[in-house]
């Protein structure tokens, strides 16, 4: 019977992007190799990204600066709203401002969301078939990376709310056989020098 191993999940949110969005700023290409050469010594079995620019472009940097590691093109780690609470869900003194935030998601918006957020935990949590620990890397968008660690919290669905991730940012997720899920790293830029940090977060939440 083949056992089961333990996997760390790795997560990053992709590098800063150019105000249309269309890739990487030069600060962006910056932070994702910064990454990649924190990454080196991780025996990574597979690098998956999102579709859009910013996060292939992210991938692709990350992965220069490894050793053949496959990158694999995952529509479930693209930019979408995982999980769309209704006002009663939320708390009371924060409801109008994360009603305000999500007003323009629409109900094709909340299906593709709600399928997309499903498969995502069905592919990149949990522990792994066979006897080997594995290690995956992740590359994706703010929703995402804060889905899963609500998860991995066993918050409530809709605490993706206000769980923002910094640019390159690393955030890094245990999934033991027969134990709760450990959220060992979150939102770590020690691998980034002061002025790359902190890109995504308004100025006063910069700490």
């Amino acid at each position: 019977m083949t056992g089961t191993a333990t996997r760390y999940l790795h997560l990053a949110r992709h590098g800063e992007a150019s105000p249309d969005e269309s890739g990487l700023t030069e600060a962006g290409r910056r932070q994702a190799s910064l990454l990649g050469r924190r990454l080196r010594n991780v025996p990574l079995a597979a690098v998956h990204h999102g579709p859009l620019p910013r996060a292939a472009q992210t991938a692709r940097l990350i992965g220069a600066q490894l050793e053949n590691v496959p990158l694999h093109l995952s529509d479930v780690a693209g930019d979408y709203v995982p999980y769309l609470p209704e006002k009663g869900e939320l708390p009371a003194e924060s409801a109008d401002l994360y009603v305000r935030f999500l007003i323009g998601v629409t109900d094709e918006d909340r299906k593709n969301g709600a399928v997309q957020a499903r498969r995502a935990l069905d592919l990149f949590t949990g522990p792994v078939e066979g006897e080997q620990d594995r290690h995956e890397l992740v590359v994706a968008h703010n929703f995402l990376v804060a889905w899963l660690v609500r998860d991995a919290m066993h918050a409530p669905k809709w605490r993706w709310l206000g769980l923002d991730h910094g640019n390159a940012a690393l955030t890094v997720i245990r999934y033991a056989p027969g134990r709760p899920a450990a959220l060992l790293v979150s939102n770590d830029m020690r691998h980034l020098p002061a002025e790359l940090r902190w890109t995504g977060f308004a100025s006063e939440l910069h700490v």
